[in-house]
């Protein structure tokens, strides 16, 4: 067995710090004690999440397809064990628990102002302790159909993932993250199995701890409850992705009062370490294109398309990248010839400077705020992880991004034939 090294990364620009623990057992631990602060949250997650449906291990000859909304399906089981549901022991220590299932990650978490390291062994146990049963399958599955179900009806949601299938042929992206009905009536214990051994391996995993811990105690805690694994090095698999678009414009009747709408431009995926900074990058130019700084807010709300800002989102991961803006309008065409004109004249013109340095200064406070809360930091220490970096590296990259930077991100990511409208009447 291997020997557990610890350690500390420090940040040059604040100061702060936190630990990375190799532990022997081949998960990896991220510590931040924070002085002062009573409150202690722990995230344990594994990147696995919905778009992951084809993968293989090292011990497998061939790659396997799952159906979609497995890896929610056994988030939901693993919070029960053979004796009874891990919340009815979380409940005895006093924490608040939860779990979440994304495109690309599944976690495990819990907050609790005491008795921490009798929480973290609930959480420990529960993740190394699957319990699939065909009978407690076949129970799970009209809960969560009923999720499904209840999801479908809510509109931000339906108009989000109306968009993904127009952007997206075939990445699994397009695909909601709990899958469908008809999916998830063919997952079995044998399959969840499968998946659980292949993704819950440890080596694939993350425990981020901060606030309120001793990372000698914390160390102590895991030597005494990981169990050892095998590194199965698992590997996953995407179809292949035209650049295309697969239709410009979808709509659906709803139940909604105003018209709602996304519009989405797809842009080029990148590899995992370019991705961060051109997330931040991207970030900034939406903001200083739809912001109620921008023309953009001006013109829109001059002419009582909308009353309040469009929303930005710079959705991107393994194999995608596309921005989002969103919002309510009576015409949302409307507001999509305005967006383009705006694009146009930031491509010709480019973005103020003095603007820039405004928001380029508040995404770096906002980026140091996060670090004051340990739900946050927790989050932002795994978020970097599973990109190779460290947290403080975020900040590094964010200082060093340009106005050329962003001039030339609007120039490269906006296509008119990558573009689609979303829109729910």
């Amino acid at each position: 067995m291997k020997e557990t090294v610890i350690e500390k990364i420090v940040s040059e620009r604040t100061g702060e710090s936190y630990y990375k623990v190799d532990h022997s057992s081949g998960l990896c631990l991220l510590l931040m004690p924070m002085e002062g602060y009573v409150q202690t949250y722990a995230l344990f997650s594994t990147k696995y999440g919905s778009i992951n449906r084809t993968f293989k291990t090292s011990g497998d000859k061939d790659f396997c397809t799952v159906p979609d909304g497995i890896a929610h399906y056994l988030e939901h089981k693993l919070f029960e064990n053979e004796d009874c549901a891990a919340f009815e022991l979380y409940a005895k220590t006093g924490a608040s628990a939860n779990a979440y299932t994304g495109f690309e990650r599944t976690s495990y978490l819990f907050s609790c102002s005491e008795n921490y390291l009798e929480s973290l062994k609930i959480l420990t146990d529960l993740v190394q302790t699957p319990y699939f049963t065909q009978e407690n399958v076949d129970k799970e599955r009209g809960i969560i159909a009923q999720e499904i179900r209840m999801s479908n009806d809510v509109p931000r949601r339906r108009v989000f993932f109306n968009l993904l299938k127009a952007l997206y042929h075939e990445h699994p992206i397009n695909t909601d993250i709990a899958g469908t009905e008809e999916s998830i009536a063919e997952i079995t214990p044998e399959l969840l199995y499968k998946c659980y051994n292949a993704f819950y391996d440890l080596h694939n995993m993350v425990l981020a701890i901060a606030g309120n811990l001793d990372v000698d105690e914390v160390i102590k805690h895991c030597d005494e409850n990981l169990k050892p694994s095998k590194d199965v090095k698992v590997e996953t698999k995407f179809p292949e992705e035209p650049d295309t678009v697969v239709t410009e414009r979808v709509e659906e009747n709803f139940s909604v009062g105003v018209p709602m709408f996304n519009i989405g431009f797809k842009c080029k995926a990148l590899p995992p370490e370019e991705l961060f900074r051109k997330e931040m990058v991207a970030d900034i130019m939406l903001n200083l294109l739809a912001g109620k700084s921008s023309e953009l807010y001006r013109r829109i709300t001059d002419k009582q398309l909308m009353q309040v800002e469009l929303g930005r989102e710079v959705f991107s991961g393994n194999g995608y990248f596309s921005l989002v803006l969103t919002g309510e309008s009576e015409d949302p065409d409307a507001v999509l010839a305005e967006v383009w004109d705006c694009i146009d004249i930031a491509k010709d013109k480019g973005f103020d400077e003095h603007t820039f340095e405004l928001n380029k200064k508040a995404d770096y406070g906002g980026t140091i705020q996060l670090l004051g809360y340990a739900e946050t930091c927790a989050e932002e220490m795994t978020l970097a992880y599973y990109a190779n970096k460290t947290c403080f590296d975020l900040e590094d990259m964010l200082a060093s991004i340009t106005l050329d930077d962003v001039n030339n991100a609007v120039k490269e990511l906006f296509a008119r034939d990558k573009c689609c409208i979303s829109v729910l009447r």
